[in-house]
């Protein structure tokens, strides 16, 4: 496996030995098997896998939305292992943006407001809500839609919202599990050039989980995901 390189960047994203065993009956599933990850600063980082080979499961263990077997994250520098979960809900509210397959998005909220929610219960917030709400929706090209629901808006625009949303706090770190899974292959195309301006724009490091090879071929570096272990990396030229 090709080691990455950091080029004097701060490490964003650290697992060692990360495991989850799942009981299903009287049978264990090794979902993810002693993943080693190290992933830098304003990275743009593929996980491809065929379906079930782990990578959900994985980025939900990144993530702090599940507890591992064991083995060890570190989220920005902080050990999130074993954190509280009143810690562990800040961290994830401060450092961690995530973009899923359906949107989640609130559906009585504007999007000036959906994007601006995470800020309100941000701890100690960066940013003016509504203020930073318009100029992350500006620079997704949704400045003429701000005020619409999400009924009102397109999945691709949903999504873009949604994107916004998992920016909002200024997270160092931005997950994406399958999110363009839900889209025709034009959204597909806009979300993902929204996704790439906004790790050139804000310098946040994305981990976008497919298992689509030719949108993992549009990251910086893809890492390929087989019964729950990287078997293989892949560097851009």
């Amino acid at each position: 496996m090709t080691a990455a390189k950091n080029n004097g960047r701060r490490v964003v994203l650290r697992t060692t030995d990360l495991t989850k065993d799942l009981p299903l009956g009287k049978v264990v599933v090794h979902a993810v098997r002693g993943v080693n990850l190290t992933i830098f600063e304003n990275e743009m980082v593929g996980i491809v896998g065929p379906s079930g080979s782990g990578k959900s499961t994985l980025l939900g263990l990144i993530g702090g939305l599940d507890a591992p077997t064991k083995g060890r994250i570190e989220i920005d520098g902080a050990d999130v292992t074993n954190m509280s979960e009143g810690r562990l809900t800040e961290v994830r509210n401060e450092k961690i943006g995530f973009v899923f397959q359906f949107f989640n998005l609130v559906p009585t909220l504007t999007a000036l407001e959906n994007v601006a929610l995470p800020i309100q219960f941000a701890r100690r917030p960066k940013f003016k809500p509504e203020q930073r709400a318009r100029e992350l929706l500006e620079l997704l090209g949704l400045a003429d839609r701000m005020k619409h629901r999400p009924m009102e808006l397109s999945g691709g625009q949903q999504q873009r919202v949604a994107i916004a949303r998992a920016l909002a706090n200024n997270p160092p770190l931005l997950l994406a599990d399958e999110p363009t899974g839900n889209l025709d292959s034009e959204a597909s195309a806009v979300v993902m050039q929204a996704l790439r301006d906004v790790w050139r724009e804000t310098g946040t490091t994305v981990v976008l989980v497919t298992h689509d090879p030719e949108l993992a071929g549009q990251m910086e570096r893809v890492l390929h995901l087989v019964d729950g272990r990287i078997t293989e990396e892949d560097q851009a030229s």
